[in-house]
């Protein structure tokens, strides 16, 4: 945050998503795939690919805290799914797929972006489930947002099926392991 630039410091607020904020959605997703390519394939149906069949909760982020400004970034939590690359390589129990984040580029800098993922990977906790996601491996912008975030990287480098006949390369991660009693108390005692 700056005094020389207040919209770096604009508050914002994240909420669970309604039928009511897709039309919002689509837009930004809109200008979003024109300024980055994401999605790399423009869906046919928007609103169904932000809802896909395995999804367990979606999340919104808005302009201000108090609910008076507009959508500037969208996250998915779904179930993982055949198919899922990141879910295939984790080993270390059920898992959850975080997809469908993105921010509106006016908006990005204020830490829009980790708060929606922080918020999905409380929700997946709260599952018992491990979140993961990939990326394509030509996404450097969000592979630095989820290193920053301490992500683990599983696989640098998978091939995975986008499309009819389309293979893309895509960068696989975990969240960070959640300290479970027995992982506090070492930590405990080490600081001691």
């Amino acid at each position: 945050m700056t005094a020389d630039n207040p919209a770096k410091a604009a508050p914002f607020r994240i909420r669970p998503r309604t039928d009511t904020d897709l039309e919002a959605c689509v837009r930004v997703l809109a200008t979003v795939h024109e300024r980055n390519a994401y999605p790399l394939n423009w869906p046919q149906d928007p609103p169904t690919w932000l809802t896909p069949p395995s999804l367990l909760a979606a999340w919104v982020a808005e302009e201000d805290e108090n609910g008076n400004g507009g959508i500037i970034g969208h996250i998915v939590l779904s179930r993982s799914e055949e198919g899922d690359a990141a879910a295939a390589l984790w080993t270390g129990g059920p898992t959850a797929v975080i997809n469908r984040l993105y921010v509106d580029p006016a908006a990005r800098g204020r830490g829009v972006g980790a708060a929606l993922m922080t918020r999905a990977v409380t929700d997946a906790n709260s599952r018992a489930l491990h979140p993961v996601l990939d990326v394509a491996s030509t996404d450097t912008a969000a592979a630095a947002l989820y290193e920053r975030l301490g992500w683990t990287l599983l696989a640098a480098e998978v091939e995975q099926e986008w499309g009819p006949g389309q293979r893309v390369k895509v960068r696989c991660y975990a969240a960070p392991a959640r300290p479970g009693p027995t992982t506090r108390r070492a930590a405990s005692a080490r600081s001691r």
